[in-house]
């Protein structure tokens, strides 16, 4: 009786480069299970819907909706930059600037946003004459943010082996060369998914400038459901608007990691 090998059904490892798109209509269906369960739990308590009221406000949605996507972006690039600033002062050679970005984290991550977008535009952005609260919500966002990002960017630069920035420097490398030829295109691999979830995070947060009276999404939605009294009917384009914004963006570094993964 010849041995048999038996194999593990399921791979870790992926198989070709079409697994991602395979996933999309996994993806789209469980999105409609779950609207279907949303759908059957108002059924069941004789929710009647009335879009006839919010419909006539829809050129609002339409603009607060466009000026989220325009905060979101301004903020996604500026806060990039503070985290890819901040990780490298965390890994500075002077202390004082270590210790500057170490305080900035933590008391960035230590206090909630709404707490910092309060005091940060009622305080520190009159201060300085930012009457512009667009502009200021952006500044405050991209803090905010950069300070997480800074820390994922931090953890990818140190996952990368000491051995490879080694040698990289006895091939006569600079400081400079080292983290663009070494460093950096090892450490975006892998911060990756971990960026993603920040960037998908922040698009949200953009919600909470609404308290400083900057016309995005959400503040239309509120003001259309103060009007209208109709909250659900109002309320449903806003989940449906940022889904629009944060599922492409998930799909797409997805895609990217997955090309990543098989580029390396």
């Amino acid at each position: 009786m010849g041995s048999r090998s038996w194999e593990f059904p399921l791979s870790l490892t992926p198989t070709n480069t079409d697994s991602q798109p395979r996933l999309i209509p996994w993806l789209l269906l469980g999105v409609v299970l779950v609207a279907g369960l949303f759908y059957g739990a108002l059924h069941s308590v004789a929710y009647v819907w009335d879009f006839e009221a919010v419909w006539q406000y829809r050129q609002k949605f339409f603009t607060g909706w466009w000026v989220t996507i325009r905060l979101a972006a301004a903020s996604l690039v500026l806060s990039t930059l503070f985290g890819l600033l901040t990780a490298l002062a965390r890994r500075s050679s002077r202390a004082p600037l270590r210790a500057a970005a170490l305080g900035y984290v933590e008391l960035v991550r230590g206090t909630p946003l709404l707490v910092q977008i309060l005091l940060l535009y009622y305080g520190v952005a009159n201060a300085v004459g930012m009457d512009n609260r667009y502009v200021a919500g952006v500044v405050i966002l991209s803090l905010f943010a950069g300070a997480y990002i800074g820390e994922i960017i931090r953890a990818g630069i140190e996952s990368v082996p000491g051995s490879q920035i080694e040698s990289a420097r006895a091939l006569g490398f600079s400081d400079v060369q080292v983290y663009r030829f070494v460093i950096l295109p090892q450490a975006g691999r892998q911060v990756l998914p971990a960026l993603t979830g920040q960037f998908v995070s922040l698009i949200k947060d953009s919600s909470l400038l609404c308290i400083i009276g900057v016309e995005e999404f959400t503040l239309s939605a509120r003001q259309i459901n103060s009007n209208t009294y109709s909250t659900l009917e109002s309320y449903l384009p806003l989940a449906f608007g940022y889904l629009l914004l944060t599922l492409p963006l998930s799909l797409f570094t997805a895609r990217l990691e997955e090309r990543l993964r098989y580029a390396a």
